[in-house]
């Protein structure tokens, strides 16, 4: 559970007495240096993440057993849901094994550092920091367009490819605008913007009223606002559950898109 003396800065008391909402501000968490290349803490969370996953795959794939132990039996369940469900069943099984690699890689990735938003002495959702969903989504897209290029021999031909056959002169031109607008501009950002603004927003709401009913609790002069802050904090008890099923589907939902514009890519219709 957080409190004001575990997160410092982030909802203190002011010099008046009176409660510091949190904000977008309180994300920025450097550890070392500062601007733009500074070290911080979603990095750091990141690389753990990144060694945490490292550790538990490869420590798991050298100890394959006919019957599985816990954590093999985790990891081939996880796997055969992204390679089933997310690869085979959207890319399709002519083409999907050669991507479920950065599928298992996204899904498995986004999972861990969301669930980290909850997790005790931890309590940081990565993806918040928009940086990292951007990159994760350029990833994404450079694997999209390369596919469709060489699916499509050439750039020229794949640019062609974005406006169906059969429409009039006019509106070619208008058509090829709005599908280079949606393909190059708007799937890219509304696919990192989408990923972020789900954690930033539930994390912050976990944030107030959790902080919020501590500072009622703790500094509340009369029994209705005590109680208020009792309430609170039963609040952020349910919505710690609920945030916990919506990091799972933005990672979900992050991974599923991917996957249908990878398919999208290798589709012959394209």
């Amino acid at each position: 559970m957080m409190t004001l003396h575990m997160l410092p800065g982030i909802g203190s008391v002011p010099a008046e007495g009176g409660f510091e909402t949190p904000g977008v501000q309180d994300f920025w968490w450097p550890l070392i240096g500062e601007g733009a290349f500074a070290f911080t803490r979603p990095a750091l969370v990141l690389l753990i993440s990144v060694g945490v996953l490292a550790w538990f795959f490869v420590g798991t794939s050298r100890q394959l057993a006919v019957v599985p132990t816990k954590r093999q039996f985790m990891v081939e369940g996880v796997y055969n849901f992204v390679r089933n469900t997310l690869g085979r069943d959207i890319i399709g099984s002519k083409d999907f094994l050669q991507f479920v690699p950065l599928l298992m890689t996204l899904f498995t990735l986004i999972l861990l550092n969301n669930l980290f938003g909850i997790l005790p002495f931890v309590q940081y959702p990565t993806m918040s920091r928009l940086g990292i969903p951007l990159v994760l989504t350029l990833i994404v897209y450079i694997v999209y367009h390369t596919v469709g290029i060489r699916r499509k021999h050439g750039v020229l031909p794949y640019l062609k490819s974005l406006i169906p056959p059969g429409l009039p002169g006019w509106l070619k031109p208008i058509l090829f605008g709005l599908e280079f607008l949606t393909y190059f501009v708007i799937r890219p950002l509304t696919l990192a913007l989408r990923l972020m603004g789900n954690m930033l927003a539930g994390h912050l709401m976990l944030l107030v009223f959790i902080l919020g009913g501590e500072y009622l609790l703790l500094h509340g002069d009369n029994f209705f606002l005590k109680g208020s802050g009792l309430l609170a904090f039963g609040f952020s008890i349910g919505m710690t559950f609920f945030e916990l099923l919506i990091e799972f589907l933005q990672a979900f939902i992050f991974t599923l898109l991917a996957a249908l514009y990878i398919s999208d890519a290798v589709s012959e219709h394209h």
